[in-house]
């Protein structure tokens, strides 16, 4: 169950889409550079599935595709600023932490 929101790629795309809201694919490319655009894909389609997230297809020339969060999505919105909190207040002891690794100081 825990793939399901915090896979890989997963969590970074709701975020994203949370916070901006309706958003184009190249728009998400753009805000997850580091993303391939294959897995990018797998995850979007993964989240609609789950109902996390909703594709519009808008038959024009050229197509046009936009995602969005469900009302589902959405209800995760807590669970990501209870993360940005965190986050933000213990910042520092993970850099901290990460030093004392990087230069041996394992105990």
């Amino acid at each position: 169950m825990v793939d399901l929101i915090f896979g890989r790629w997963s969590s970074q795309v709701l975020w994203v889409l949370t916070h901006d809201g309706r958003l184009r694919f190249t728009e998400l490319r753009h805000r997850l550079p580091a993303v391939s655009p294959k897995v990018l894909t797998q995850r979007l389609r993964q989240l609609e599935r789950d109902g996390l997230i909703e594709r519009t297809y808008y038959a024009e020339m050229p197509p046009r595709v936009e995602y969005e969060p469900t009302e589902l999505g959405r209800s995760l919105s807590p669970v990501f600023q209870t993360m940005a909190a965190w986050a933000d207040s213990h910042l520092d002891q993970v850099v901290a932490a990460r030093r004392r690794h990087d230069q041996g100081g394992r105990q």
